[in-house]
């Protein structure tokens, strides 16, 4: 991980641009080595290849609503490179294989499809067990907070990964302004639920609209943070935008994208996959190469841009910041 404050250099400076543009045979290589992982028979994973909607074409950055509404500025990233001790995912790879099914069971369907999320206005509730409840426009909300620049590994509960730069504030800055009552155990998060704008949604994978939760001793970690942008501009709809959660040291499914609501609770929320496949996808979902999927091996992960896989590390290689929270309780029960 590297944590960069804002009067240091931008993420937005760290891969010239032409680099990671240019990279975009790695997106169909990974493309087909998820859909031979989805021949597998059994539940759809939270990271499976689909059954496509009509094809549209993927954005480029700067065209449409799915797009980058600003260019990343180019800059030699080989100090940053050695610094970091590991290669960013190229842009193409980040915004062109992801997961969100309210766009499509597809790596691809997000990028193809996303262009109908509107994105501003945007409002955030706040409710429950916390002195502050509101309805919040986006902009009202975030404005107090200073962003910081974040790079992160991202890894996947079906054993693929990426290096991605990360913009936004640190979720425990925005709790503390909102203070949570005495009461207040976990942090609930719920994604817009519209079937026009996301049209995934019409059909029956999940019920919808997805949710997500942590403890609240989870979602004050200097870690986690509240994404805005990647790559040094703002989110593309396709990645979570306008507002989405990161927890580096999870798999990739419990960092909801497109948040409308943040609910402070007593109890521990009935988050989207651990309802849909409890044996599968548990509430705390914390990367754990010991423990394995019911359907294959978390022992090992594919690093997109990479041919040979890798190991994958205990908490995704943060368990110096996070293995603490989980002192004395049963990671292979409470998976």
């Amino acid at each position: 991980m590297l944590i960069r404050r804002p009067d240091d250099v931008r993420s937005s400076e760290i891969t010239p641009y032409r680099v990671y543009m240019n990279r975009r045979h790695f997106i169909g290589r990974s493309a087909k080595a998820a859909a031979a992982a989805a021949l597998v028979p059994g539940l759809l994973s939270a990271c499976d290849e689909p059954q496509r909607m009509e094809a549209r074409p993927v954005p480029e950055p700067g065209v449409g609503s799915a797009g980058l509404t600003s260019i990343p500025q180019e800059r030699d990233w080989e100090s940053v490179r050695s610094e970091l001790d590991e290669s960013l995912t190229p842009y193409s790879d980040v915004t062109g294989y992801n997961n969100f099914y309210e766009f499509g069971t597809g790596k691809e369907d997000p990028a193809r499809y996303a262009h109908t999320l509107v994105t501003r206005p945007w409002t955030v509730e706040v409710d429950g067990e916390v002195a502050r409840p509101a309805v919040y426009d986006l902009d009202d909300l975030l404005a107090p907070h200073t962003e910081e620049d974040r790079i992160y590994r991202l890894r996947c509960v079906e054993a693929w990964s990426m290096v991605i730069p990360w913009t936004g504030i640190p979720l425990a800055d925005l709790i503390r302004r909102l203070e949570p009552t005495s009461k207040a155990r976990f942090v609930e998060f719920t994604t817009l639920m519209d079937p026009e704008q996301m049209p995934g949604q019409r059909r029956r994978v999940l019920d919808w609209p997805y949710v997500e939760g942590l403890r609240l001793d989870e979602a004050l970690n200097p870690l986690t943070l509240l994404a805005t942008g990647v790559y040094g501009a703002d989110l593309p709809n396709q990645n979570g935008a306008p507002l989405r959660l990161v927890v580096p040291w999870k798999y990739g499914f419990k960092s909801i994208k497109s948040i409308v609501k943040i609910r402070f609770t007593e109890e521990m929320p009935a988050t989207s996959w651990a309802v849909s496949a409890p044996r599968e996808y548990g509430f705390y979902a914390n990367v754990n190469p010991e423990v394995d999927h019911p359907r294959w091996s978390q022992a090992r992960e594919r690093r997109l841009g990479e041919f040979r896989r890798r190991p994958t590390l205990p908490f995704n290689g943060y368990g110096e910041q996070v293995a603490d929270l989980y002192a004395g309780l049963d990671l292979r029960r409470w998976f």
